[in-house]
């Protein structure tokens, strides 16, 4: 029995995705083989030594001390977009909220005193402060065509907008699922300098800390529209406040509310709401649930963010799952511990991905926990776990 301890109330929309009987969903355990959660801080927090995996019901991991879980050999999975659609669609209002002045506009009119003549005298005096502009016709810069920037840039299109995207690492599979309409800019001041809306749908990590800063926003048109539904860090907040304050931006729309943020009148900061849909929030734990099943049953690994992806049709009794670094000689090492044992290997597959890598081997036999002992003692090695046909955990 495999022992799932679950955070923030995701155990609820997880339970009809975990196989009856192989599994046991706790919201406290001391002992757990995996950790689920969506927006609990694991940073900071002594992860048991029992825990084979980590999964986020969600995208970012930034709440995950992902290198330690590295180190240590644990698989963090995520549910990359299964939340796409409902950050997809509060994209496209946050691009209203902006362009049409709601915010504002609706401030004013629920202070509003008086009765109905007095109302609609100072509805005719005071709208013209709210002039918006109509999004057809607009230029719209789509930073990062992932999942959500992907989806993104296709509802524009829809609305008679003329999208740029910029994205160095888009594969096949999603650059197919652009509309053609979308036009692929060379660099991102390229699309900084062409868009009257800049949406940002990238990850935060050491690469895209202060992503846009000073220099980045001295590209963009004044009056220019900035949106961040990716992570606050991603832009210098002394930079954004005084592009805002100065004019040089007309709005800023983040979902990550910060002190700096709030005290500035041309910002909207909503409560993270992007992935804040009952249809998202049942689809992400769907998805990292099948993650982390596959993963305890079959030691297979889908949809993680430190470890390579691991697919291998099963053969034989036995399969070992070794988390390893990413160093010369490791797979020979092994064999040979397996050779030592008089176990035959019936089909191996050795992936990395960085520093790190994964090995599935399947064996003709079960493993003597003395040769277990032996690999997780070879150089290289971060952990071992034996995977037979009728998994689960003691």
């Amino acid at each position: 029995m495999f022992h799932i301890l679950a955070h923030d109330g995701v155990d609820a929309d997880v339970l009809p995705w975990l196989p009856q009987g192989k599994c046991r969903l706790e919201r406290e355990s001391a002992r757990p083989d995996v950790i689920l959660l969506r927006s609990s801080d694991l940073r900071g927090v002594s992860i048991p030594k029992s825990v084979l995996a980590i999964g986020r019901a969600g995208s970012g991991v930034n709440n995950i001390p992902v290198e330690e879980c590295s180190r240590r050999g644990i698989p963090v999975f995520n549910a990359p977009g299964a939340n796409a659609n409902a950050v997809k669609e509060l994209t496209i209002a946050a691009i209203l909220l902006a362009s049409r002045n709601i915010v504002a506009a609706w401030d004013f009119a629920r202070n509003l005193e008086g009765d109905d003549a007095r109302v609609s005298k100072q509805v005719e005096s005071g709208k013209a402060q709210f002039d918006g502009f109509e999004l057809t016709g607009k230029k719209l810069g789509v930073l990062g065509l992932g999942a959500v920037g992907g989806r993104v840039a296709n509802a524009a299109i829809a609305l008679g907008m003329r999208v740029y995207g910029f994205d160095p690492s888009i594969g096949v599979e999603r650059a197919w699922k652009l509309s053609p309409e979308v036009i692929g800019v060379s660099s991102i001041d390229d699309l900084l300098t062409r868009a009257d809306i800049v949406t940002l749908h990238i990850p935060l990590d050491e690469h895209n800390a202060h992503f846009i800063d000073a220099s980045r926003l001295a590209l963009m048109s004044r009056g220019a529209i900035l949106i961040n539904f990716s992570r606050a860090g991603v832009i210098d907040e002394a930079a954004l406040s005084a592009a805002l304050d100065s004019g040089a931006l007309r709005a800023y729309v983040t979902d990550f509310p910060t002190r700096a943020i709030l005290d500035r009148p041309r910002a909207i900061a909503l409560p993270h709401l992007g992935a804040a849909t009952a249809e998202a929030e049942a689809n992400c734990a769907a998805s990292v649930a099948d993650s982390v099943v596959d993963f305890l049953e079959n030691g297979e690994i889908r949809n993680s963010v430190n470890f390579p992806r691991v697919i291998l049709p099963r053969a034989g009794r036995a399969r070992l799952a070794i988390a390893n670094k990413n160093i010369p000689g490791v797979v020979s090492r092994i064999s040979s511990a397996l050779a030592a044992a008089n176990l035959n290997i019936e089909n191996l597959l050795n992936k990395s991905r960085d520093e790190y890598a994964f090995t599935l081997v399947d064996l003709d036999a079960e493993p003597p926990i003395e040769t277990l002992d032996g690999i997780r003692r070879l150089e290289g090695i971060l952990s071992v776990r034996a995977v037979p046909k009728s998994a689960g955990a003691d």
